[in-house]
């Protein structure tokens, strides 16, 4: 699976009893599908995964795949403390029609988790998930930074296929990209111009029950008009390597110089245009106008993402026309304090 641009790491609205709100996730899934987005994570760090449990999991994942628009790569967060709990979202989200699944380090017995048992966790997930395994070194919120000479030795897993880094070291995202360099190769299914092939753009669209004619409308000469079917879609083949992603948007220019194939990023899910803009400068060869569109977003992210997290995060997605709310206890929302300062970083940067 091709790996490749900017991912938002989008949110999970919750009504203000903390209920999941369906409606808004789909309207924001429906937004993000416009966007120039490559695709998008659900339910990775940002959308408040660990708090979810697994009714709510599924729904929305579910709801999030009918969301979407076919041509975006899908990518669900699967993490969880167990080989067994961790390979059954990921069968859930193959079910779904998701493109990869996102695993972070199992990590309540921390203490236990040596270089041998991560590399079991992994290859154990990676041997029995029905999709691409894409790794998740977060040290942010896991009390454990993946090695990168264990990525290396990982990276040659017919299944496992790239890395989000969360650590926001672009010297970090350099040394990865050159420790798996000779790593395995894929041949992976494009489009003519080289972007992704999904897998719900290869699922047939169900057939629609008006394609059904009564014999007394035949009689009668009536028809019902349907549409032809669906033109099946080009596509061609490219060889890619172990597919490095940066997780911090404040790093996205700068992991991109260093190789990385592109950014799951937080700020993408209130600021979607103004990270996509760093990368469609970078693919054009334009590095003043990137350096540009970088130094303009590095202090908002530094400030939302960083220190204010998720409640931040959210305050901008409503900010900004999507949909964020509150978070789920025991997390706060945001000071009327705290909010000004988040419209005043913004002012500038409406999506």
């Amino acid at each position: 699976m091709l790996i490749e641009g900017v991912f938002a790491a989008t949110t999970t609205p919750f009504y203000s009893d903390e209920r999941v709100y369906f409606r808004k996730l789909e309207a924001n899934m429906a937004r993000y599908s416009r966007s120039l987005l490559a695709g998008m994570v659900v339910l990775g760090s940002t959308g408040e995964a660990p708090m979810l449990d697994d009714t709510e999991t599924l729904d929305v994942l579910r709801v999030a795949a009918e969301a979407t628009a076919p041509e975006k790569v899908l990518i669900a967060g699967v993490g969880r403390e167990s080989v067994k709990g961790t390979v059954e979202l990921a069968e859930a989200a193959a079910r779904l029609k998701y493109d990869a699944v996102l695993v972070r380090t199992s990590s309540y017995y921390a203490g236990q988790m040596s270089a041998a048992a991560v590399l079991h966790y992994f290859r154990s997930v990676a041997d029995r998930s029905p999709l691409p395994v894409l790794l998740y070194n977060i040290p942010k919120c896991v009390p454990y930074q993946i090695p990168i000479e264990l990525i290396a030795e990982l990276a040659d897993h017919p299944n496992i296929i790239g890395v989000k880094d969360s650590s926001g070291s672009v010297e970090r995202i350099r040394d990865t990209v050159a420790a798996t360099k000779s790593s395995r190769r894929r041949t992976v299914t494009v489009t003519p111009v080289f972007e992704a092939v999904t897998n719900r753009m290869l699922t047939p669209a169900p057939e629609s029950a008006s394609t059904f004619i009564s014999s007394k409308n035949l009689s009668e000469g009536v028809g019902v008009a349907t549409p032809p079917p669906a033109a099946p879609i080009k596509t061609r083949k490219k060889e890619v390597g172990f597919q490095v992603l940066c997780g911090s948007a404040s790093a996205l220019l700068g992991s991109l110089n260093e190789g990385a194939s592109g950014g799951i990023l937080a700020l993408a899910a209130c600021t979607p245009q103004a990270c996509q803009e760093i990368y469609i400068s970078w693919k054009d060869h334009d590095l003043r106008l990137a350096d540009e569109k970088q130094k303009r977003i590095a202090p908002i992210n530094k400030r939302i993402v960083g220190d204010l997290g998720i409640s931040g995060v959210k305050y901008a997605c409503d900010f900004n026309g999507y949909y964020g709310g509150r978070t789920r206890s025991p997390l706060l929302g945001l000071t009327a304090v705290e909010k000004a300062e988040v419209d005043q970083l913004l002012a500038e940067m409406r999506n």
